[in-house]
C-alpha cells in the first residue's frame, strides 16, 4: 500500500493533488501551504467542472510536491465563487504568494490562466480557503 493510500484510509475521501503547471510551481506552493503561509487557493471555474475529483467544503486534500510525494494534507473550509477581476487584497494575501500583494497575484494568475487558455478580467474563479491539517 502506498503512503496517498494510507493517508486517504486515515482521510476519508481525501483527494491527492499537485498546484500549478510546473514542477517548481508544485514544489514551491506546496512548501508555502506546509508553512501555513498559503491558506487559499483559486482555479478557474470552466476547469475546476471538468476536474475528476474536485475539492469540497470540509474535504481533505493531499498536497503532492512536483515528485508525487505527499507533503501536507488540508481541509477546505470554505469556497466561493468570485470574478477575477473582484479579487480583493486579503484574498491575495491569503494565497500566500510572492510579496503577498494584489497587484502580484492579479499579474501572476493572469499569466497562469492565460497559460490554460482561459483568461478573462470577468472570468469566475473558484476560490477555496483551507486549513492545514497535517504536515508530512
Amino acid at each position: 500500500m502506498s503512503r496517498i493510500d494510507d493517508l486517504k484510509i486515515r482521510y476519508p475521501g481525501a483527494i491527492a493533488w499537485s498546484f500549478g503547471d510546473t514542477p517548481e510551481m508544485a514544489d514551491e506552493l506546496a512548501e508555502l501551504v506546509a508553512k501555513g503561509i498559503k491558506t487559499a487557493s483559486c482555479s478557474s471555474l470552466s476547469s475546476f467542472k471538468h476536474e475528476d475529483a474536485a475539492p469540497a467544503i470540509g474535504g481533505y486534500s493531499i498536497i503532492l510536491n512536483s515528485k508525487g510525494d505527499p507533503v501536507c494534507v488540508i481541509r477546505v473550509i470554505s469556497m466561493r465563487i468570485i470574478r477575477y477581476c473582484d479579487v480583493d487584497q486579503d484574498f491575495a494575501r491569503k494565497e500566500g504568494e510572492g510579496d503577498l500583494s494584489l497587484r502580484y497575484w492579479m499579474q501572476g494568475h493572469k499569466d497562469f490562466f492565460q497559460r490554460e487558455g482561459s483568461f478573462d478580467e470577468a472570468m469566475e474563479l473558484v476560490a477555496e480557503e483551507f486549513e492545514l491539517v497535517e504536515v508530512l
